[in-house]
């Protein structure tokens, strides 16, 4: 739900975090709908906070962690319905496995209110040795902030 001051409240979600992101003009195809392309960086805008919150982060050309060296495996998206214009929307993440090396994401794209499922899908990531772009084990801290995303074996959307 969005206040009074345009910040947004999102909804309980039953496992993973619901961060809201804006869909901006450029972000629209000529139907004024969100380009297919989008899609990811949508998730990325919800991503890339949530980490931040939690030490994560890209700051003044350093990282503020290892783990943020990681490089996306796969991406799957099946489209729902379109956003249409802009405003805000929600990615709604989880972890489906949180293994040594890699993770793999749940998400799904929802309306503001979290009513209407706009996309979901999946996200592969390998966290990467620097020098030598070969995979590597997650931090503690990472597999900390990694266990609290995991969904529930019993969870369902």
């Amino acid at each position: 739900m969005t206040s009074a001051n345009g910040t947004i409240t999102p909804p309980h979600v039953p496992f993973g975090h619901a961060e809201p992101v804006w869909v901006h003009f450029d972000d629209l195809d000529m139907m004024g709908i969100v380009h297919n392309a989008k899609y990811a960086v949508l998730l990325e805008r919800g991503l890339t906070p949530y980490w931040a919150e939690r030490g994560f982060s890209f700051e003044n050309g350093r990282l503020t962690a290892p783990d943020v060296f990681h490089a996306v495996r796969e991406l799957s998206i099946s489209f729902r319905t379109p956003i249409r214009g802009t405003g805000p929307v929600l990615a709604h993440f989880w972890f489906e496995s949180f293994g040594t090396t890699s993770a793999e994401y749940g998400f799904r794209l929802l309306s503001a209110d979290g009513a209407t499922v706009h996309a979901e899908g999946r996200r592969a990531i390998v966290r990467l040795d620097p020098a030598t772009l070969r995979p590597t084990p997650w931090t503690d801290g990472a597999k900390a902030v990694g266990q609290a995303l995991l969904r529930p074996e019993s969870a369902t959307l």
